[in-house]
């Protein structure tokens, strides 16, 4: 149902800007709340094996790539891990709100109507 893509349109950024998304476009903020949540929980599970499996050794990219996709719970994973890390997730983590926050909803108006 549309209502369920549009809670789940801003699924990858932190909890507050994705709950405030998802009520500009008329969507569950409570759906929303949950799949943020568990986003954010398996990103952190899965973050480290995986870029180890990769070979992905710099921890600039490993930050990086956790903020962006496990926002909060990810980048707090990633200090744990590395200062290093911790920092590029929360600067990642802080980008991908801004601009999550500016494009969802012009991109989900041009698509669903």
């Amino acid at each position: 149902p549309e209502t369920v893509v549009l809670s789940l349109a801003p699924k990858s950024v932190t909890a507050g800007v994705a709950m405030g998304i998802s009520e500009s476009l008329h969507a569950d903020p409570s759906l929303t709340a949950v799949a943020v949540i568990l986003t954010g929980i398996l990103g952190a599970i899965v973050v480290s094996p995986l870029m180890n499996r990769l070979g992905i050794r710099d921890y600039r990219a490993r930050g990086f790539a956790v903020g962006l996709a496990s926002h909060g719970i990810g980048t707090a994973r990633a200090f744990q891990v590395d200062a290093i890390a911790g920092v590029f997730a929360g600067i990642a983590m802080s980008l991908n709100a801004l601009i999550t926050a500016l494009l969802v909803p012009v991109l989900v108006t041009l698509l669903v109507h």
